[in-house]
């Protein structure tokens, strides 16, 4: 048995990548699925779905958290970090993260799509104030506000109703005669009392100064064009679902991709390498939905475990298996309940991802509270306290200091209290979860895998940085903007990380015009916003 290989790596922890995982791990063949942001993919940013066969109607992350639950009860191993390059070509594949080399007999590419822009005037200039992509993370910034949603089809649908949640009016500028997407779909929209349907229509150009002041909406059929203007004193919101662009970067010139980007597979979605295969999104194809991303992800699956079988025979190479245990029905359920329902914020399944964690930790830690009268305080208090109950790598003090601002928060110090420069300013829970854990590997040590080329650019930054990462703790491209932050200051002195979450800090909302996270605000000056990775963040920061 060999402990450093795997039968499969599967880059990507969509439907696509998890339900592959099920079907490898029941298999009982070794499968590690890597994310380089949250399990569950782009779907878990959706609120209703109502499509897929035996759920009447779940979110996103609801039904992926049940499906890496049942993975992980198989056997399946789930790792977090960035894919940064991938070697295919031989028997043996490398897939190389921020986290170490990685090996396997196969590959599977599951790493889905992202959102696509559009093009029109002011689009990228108004990026994060007013333009947004992503409903779930940014929509409650536009309550009480008009909103535009540009796009027709089942995104476009689907999330302008739930924009109506939040905005006055929701219109929706549909390019062609009518909705892409199913007529069920395109119904609830169409009837909806908060939102009106402009066909043949197109926005030309948005203008503002620190937001969003006016808008030019175009009619393709009269050719005429009219302006939109918010009431007095008021802004408004423009929301981008024209599709998806597929996340194939790291795979050009390894596999062959179509003119849009997307890998192209044979009818059992082998790729044109020996032992690669793809799955969901990121794959040619018809139609994009969970539905079919979850197909997918079974039939290479299946093809895999063929490969993997001949592969032992082949090389007398057999993967270390991971304990196997079919799970119990009571099991599949949401993997976390919240602190109400399962009388602690940390369920068994968290807390034994964690205790490995723990346990590569070099240092031991100091988790320094600052705290407030608010019931938010309370709340930091009661989920650090628990965190640190569960090792003696982290000790815990509180400080009702009047001097420290931007309370309640957690920083993190060296067991003799040097601070590290990280920290976080809320409670870190939904999506910021992984990342503040990572943020504590990173601080104790030996931290996230870097390159010698980015350690040295690190290294390089001599002047003091100060980096506040505003976050939703209902966005999926926030943490990895956070854990690249949180890298970078836990290895350099000069650099911190200061993560916020906007709920509770709405004061930078106003200070600096943010209608979108994440937002980065570099010295409180630039302000920038999407997701970024170490080598983008390090652009950004040595072009200051």
């Amino acid at each position: 048995m060999e402990s450093e290989l795997y039968d499969v790596i599967v880059i990507g922890g969509g439907p696509a990548g998890l339900t592959a995982a099920i079907y490898l791990a029941r298999a009982r063949y070794r499968v590690l699925v890597v994310e380089k942001e949250r399990f569950g993919g782009q779907i878990t940013i959706t609120s209703e779905v109502v499509n897929y066969p035996g759920i009447a109607c779940g979110s996103g992350e609801e039904i992926t958290s049940v499906m890496r639950m049942q993975a992980q009860s198989f056997g399946a191993e789930f790792l977090l970090a960035e894919a940064q390059a991938v070697l295919l070509d031989g028997p043996i594949k490398t897939v190389k993260t921020v986290r170490g080399d990685l090996q396997s007999f196969g590959v599977l590419i599951a790493t889905g799509a992202q959102p696509r822009s559009v093009g029109f005037k002011g689009e990228l200039e108004f990026k994060g104030r007013g333009v947004a992509y992503c409903a779930t993370c940014d929509g409650e910034f536009f309550t009480g506000l008009d909103v535009f949603v540009v796009g027709g089809g089942f995104a476009a649908a689907e999330e302008s109703v739930f924009l109506a949640k939040y905005a006055r009016q929701v219109t929706v500028l549909v390019r062609e005669k009518d909705f892409t997407c199913a007529k069920a779909t395109a119904d609830i929209a169409k009837s909806h009392p908060k939102i009106r349907v402009e066909y043949n229509s197109v926005l030309d150009g948005v203008k503002g100064d620190s937001v969003l002041r006016s808008a030019t909406i175009r009619n393709l059929e009269t050719g005429l064009a009219r302006e939109y203007r918010p009431p007095e004193g008021e802004t408004f919101g423009v929301f981008v679902f024209a599709g998806y662009s597929p996340a194939t970067a790291l795979f050009k010139g390894a596999v062959e991709l179509d003119e849009h980007g997307c890998v192209i597979t044979d009818q059992n979605r082998k790729t044109n390498i020996e032992g690669v295969y793809a799955a969901g999104d990121v794959c040619v194809k018809n139609l994009r939905q969970m539905v079919t991303a979850t197909a997918d992800g079974a039939l290479a699956a299946t093809e895999l475990e063929r490969r993997a079988a001949r592969m032992h025979g082949e090389t007398g190479r057999v993967p270390k298996q991971s304990v196997t245990r079919i799970p119990k029905q009571e099991e599949t359920i949401e993997a976390h309940q919240g602190y109400a329902e399962s009388e602690g914020f940390f369920t068994a399944e968290v807390k034994a991802q964690l205790l490995p964690l723990f346990a590569k930790m070099e240092r031991p830690l100091a988790l320094r509270l600052f705290l407030d009268d608010r019931p938010v305080s309370e709340e930091l208090k009661l989920f650090m306290e628990e965190l640190a109950e569960m090792t003696d790598k982290l000790s815990l003090s509180c400080e009702f200091n009047p001097e420290v601002q931007e309370k309640p928060s957690v920083r993190i110090a060296s067991s003799d209290g040097i601070d590290t420069g990280l920290a976080f300013h809320g409670v870190p829970g939904g999506h910021e979860f992984n990342s503040f854990a990572i943020g504590l590997y990173n601080a104790a040590g030996p931290g996230q895998a870097l390159d010698e080329a980015a350690h040295a650019r690190i290294q390089a930054l001599s002047r003091p940085i100060s980096m506040k990462i505003v976050v939703s703790l209902s966005c999926t491209m926030c943490p990895e903007l956070v854990m690249a932050a949180q890298r970078i200051a836990a290895e350099n002195p000069n650099i911190s990380a200061d993560v916020y979450d906007i709920n509770h800090f709405s004061e930078f909302r106003e200070k600096h015009g943010i209608m979108s996270v994440p937002c980065l605000v570099l010295d409180d000056g630039t302000v920038s916003f999407g997701k970024k990775n170490i080598p983008q963040l390090l652009d950004l920061l040595e072009s200051r």
